[in-house]
């Protein structure tokens, strides 16, 4: 009897599995990527920093406050500034918040289970009684509806939950530019392992959230609940924001009999690393507010590379865009990386197949992504 082996299911995307398991990434390395990649990273990190820390001060100081005015202030409010809000020569804390809505609409890790626990209701209830504790007219609005306060603080929860997250990548993509400026980084794939060693070493970083109302703190999510930074903020705002996101109003029929939007939330793809960079700087797309962010902190010499291109600065939020998309398949490679089930370099035939499998996995969520056309 004669055997033949099977042969391997072909996979348009193998190519990128054999460069992630050689120590590459999925963008291919070259002197201009890198260039790219760090410069758009330093100015994302200025305006993370800016959103993390806006996030967070909302969480803590604007909490149960129904017309929140002046959210975006950080409790810094002058006639000046509120005319620079006014006339939009600011932060537009807008894009923060949707992405904040996206992760929460997605759901999933232990932020998400959390919030639907008892504890949490529990714990919820103590701060809405000490909060309304002389407001008859709350109270009775709570009466009739016992759920709206509560849904409110996780509302609440999850614009910490980002917000804290944000803070560690702010940090991690502001670093990456000295090693950089100094010429220690000079290839993708070490721009992939900065980001991947710092992904690592805040992975068990704890994630918690305190009010403080009159004297007393109240803990709405303590450090004894065990939230950490990778597997309940990091991967659900990767799987919320780069791979499903949100179909951006205008650009596809949300008639359901078109069939345009799918019925199911897993099969979205329309997240960072799918979108089309040729709508931003329209109306109504979300990420052109952080493209327009982003274009105030630009490093000169990427801006100079964008001032020679074609257009010059006239479609400036697309090539930003663009950069934009190629750092966030870096950052995704990193993820990739740091999840692995086994060493890369393992030896063990079992190890390397889980390896194998666990790799082409992920590509197949990458195929309808924009990677190919990134490494062109």
């Amino acid at each position: 009897m004669i055997t033949t082996e099977k042969n391997p299911p072909y996979n348009p995307l193998a190519e990128y599995i054999h460069r992630l398991q050689t120590g590459g990434a999925l963008l291919k390395d070259s002197p201009e990527n890198v260039l790219e990649v760090v410069g758009i990273l330093k100015s994302y990190g200025v305006v993370l920093d800016a959103y993390s820390k806006n996030l967070i001060y909302i969480a803590e100081h604007q909490f149960l406050v129904f017309f929140p005015f002046f959210k975006y202030f950080d409790g810094d409010i002058s006639v000046a500034k509120l005319f620079r809000h006014l006339w939009h020569d600011r932060i537009n804390f807008e894009y923060a918040e949707y992405c904040m809505k996206t992760m929460m609409w997605h759901g999933g890790g232990g932020l998400d289970a959390y919030l639907d626990t008892p504890e949490f209701h529990d714990r919820a209830k103590a701060v809405i009684a000490a909060k309304f504790k002389y407001n008859p007219l709350i109270w009775g609005l709570n009466e009739l509806f016992p759920e709206f306060l509560i849904e409110q603080l996780r509302v609440s929860a999850y614009y910490t939950g980002l917000g804290q997250f944000w803070r560690v990548m702010a940090d991690m993509f502001l670093n990456l530019s000295d090693p950089y400026d100094n010429g220690e980084i000079k290839s993708i794939p070490q721009v992939v392992e900065h980001i991947k060693l710092a992904l690592v070493a805040d992975a068990m970083k704890p994630i918690t959230y305190s009010v403080k109302i009159g004297d007393k703190v109240y803990d709405l999510i303590p450090k004894s609940v065990g939230l950490t930074f990778l597997v309940d903020t990091a991967i659900p705002y990767v799987e919320s924001v780069f791979f499903r996101g949100t179909p951006f109003l205008g650009t596809v029929s949300l008639n359901a009999q078109a069939y345009q939007v799918p019925p199911d939330q897993s099969r979205f793809q329309y997240g960072a690393l799918y979108a089309d960079p040729l709508p931003i700087g329209s109306a109504g797309i979300p990420p052109t507010l952080l493209m327009q962010d982003m274009r105030h902190y630009l490093p000169e010499y990427l801006h100079n590379i964008y001032r020679r291109s074609l257009r010059s600065e006239d479609d400036l939020r697309v090539q930003i865009c663009m950069s934009f998309q190629k750092s966030m398949f870096c950052v995704t490679s990193a993820a990739i990386l740091g999840l692995l089930p086994y060493p890369l370099d393992s030896q063990d035939s079992s190890e390397q197949k889980h390896n194998q499998v666990y790799l082409e996995k992920w590509m197949s969520r990458l195929e309808n992504s924009r990677l190919l056309e990134v490494n062109k």
